[in-house]
């Protein structure tokens, strides 16, 4: 029996992050595989390190009808989970720092159509025990056109 080879191809992102009143815009390339139920949306950001040098790391956004789990690798290593009405635990490692940290998600909305997607969720995110801020964010995954 062949093996089935995963649904794979190009994405244009554009993250929007709101944390208490500050807007931020990532715009990124990457792709989306489909497994099964499941759509992974891998992308590489850079980030400004500690020191004022430039940071790559890969993220991966893992999207299924229960909730999401974003994994980043690279100069940042850091995993946090969200489904809606529960807390869930999650870390954030870097070569200057690590903490414990969870998410509690108040709102997650998934829509499909097509090969896009929107993603957007609220969060309160919690460092050790303790509040470090509220966020809001909205996800566009469109398909590029191939040429």
């Amino acid at each position: 029996m062949p093996e089935i080879q995963p649904d794979k191809y190009k994405v244009a992102i554009t993250l929007e992050s709101t944390q208490n009143g500050e807007r931020s815009i990532l715009k990124a390339e990457g792709e989306a595989v489909a497994k099964g139920e499941v759509l992974y949306i891998r992308y590489e950001e850079i980030q400004q390190g500690p020191q004022g040098e430039q940071v790559s790391v890969r993220t991966t956004l893992k999207v299924s009808a229960n909730g999401l789990k974003l994994i980043r690798h690279g100069g940042v290593e850091s995993e946090q989970s969200f489904t809606p009405g529960t807390r869930q635990p999650g870390f954030y490692r870097s070569p200057y720092t690590q903490f414990n940290l969870s998410t509690d998600t108040r709102r997650l909305d998934i829509v499909r159509s097509g090969r896009s997607l929107t993603v957007s969720w609220d969060y309160e995110l919690y460092v050790y025990e303790a509040l470090s801020g509220e966020f809001a964010i909205s996800m566009q995954i469109q398909e590029e056109a191939q040429s």
